[in-house]
């Protein structure tokens, strides 16, 4: 389920999904920085710039170049600043396309499965003309994305 939500001038998008598998493969799969490549449609170009640790830390520095819309790609650097061991970890945007970007991801163990929570935090650059941009491009594009990684995400750990 994918939600999106205005308030006190930000968005925030609340995405859940089911995963038939262990927490600790969970945890092992989403706290490698290099899965995200995976779970990036394709056409986004998503790719790190700088080192590929195999595990993230708290304090962790990531910068990567992703496409955002056609033709025009950005260079993205976000931050894990918090992590709870096989709970939730937060990774926020530093410097990148969006005027704020804070993402939270969360894990739970619930009736043998692990129930993920994504909460994201966002606001877009350009003021009103951003706004007005929303719900056209950024609100669809970013429904698009977390669609798109639910699959990859299912299919991934039902090969497994």
């Amino acid at each position: 389920m994918i939600k999106i939500s205005k308030h006190s001038g930000i968005y925030s998008l609340r995405v859940t999904q089911e995963l038939e598998v262990s927490m600790e493969e969970a945890w092992d799969f989403f706290s490698s920085p290099s899965n995200l490549e995976k779970i990036t449609p394709k056409e986004m170009g998503f790719k790190i710039t700088g080192e590929k640790p195999v595990k993230m830390y708290e304090g962790q520095i990531i910068s990567y170049r992703v496409g955002i819309l056609p033709g025009i790609r950005s260079n993205w650097i976000t931050e894990i600043s918090h992590v709870d061991y096989h709970k939730m970890f937060v990774d926020e945007q530093r410097f990148g396309p969006y005027s704020m970007w804070h993402h939270e991801h969360h894990f739970e163990e619930k009736n043998g499965k692990i129930l993920m929570t994504d909460k994201v935090f966002y606001k877009v650059p350009l003021g009103i003309i951003g706004r007005l941009f929303h719900p056209l491009i950024v609100g669809p594009k970013l429904k698009s994305i977390f669609s798109h990684r639910e699959e990859i995400i299912n299919e991934y750990f039902k090969n497994k």
